[in-house]
């Protein structure tokens, strides 16, 4: 499986998930708008251990939405949920979405 992208929000293909499950399915929320990245169809389950993110889609796919960006299919598998950087001359810096 390939990497996944929406926005600031970068679905890395993992083998196992470990962590505590959680009882929401927000990915990322956004910085300048508050908007959300979630999981909105199908049928999906959100880990987090020592603050990395883990998504776990249990159906044959499940929507990655968010208001600013076109919804995206996540086929089935297990993930981790990144946030993706960017270089500027003086340092790294989180993408703002």
């Amino acid at each position: 499986m390939q990497p996944i992208r929406q926005g600031d929000v970068i679905l890395l293909p993992v083998q196992q998930i470990e962590g505590q499950k959680l009882s929401h399915l927000t990915l990322a929320e956004g910085e300048v708008t508050g908007h959300k990245h979630r999981i909105m169809d199908g049928q999906a389950e959100l880990y987090e251990q020592d603050g990395t993110l883990y998504l776990s889609v249990l159906s044959s796919e499940a929507v990655l939405v968010h208001e600013e960006h076109q919804a995206i299919a996540i086929p089935q598998g297990t993930w981790m949920v990144k946030i993706q950087r960017e270089y500027e001359p003086q340092s790294w810096r989180y993408v703002a979405d």
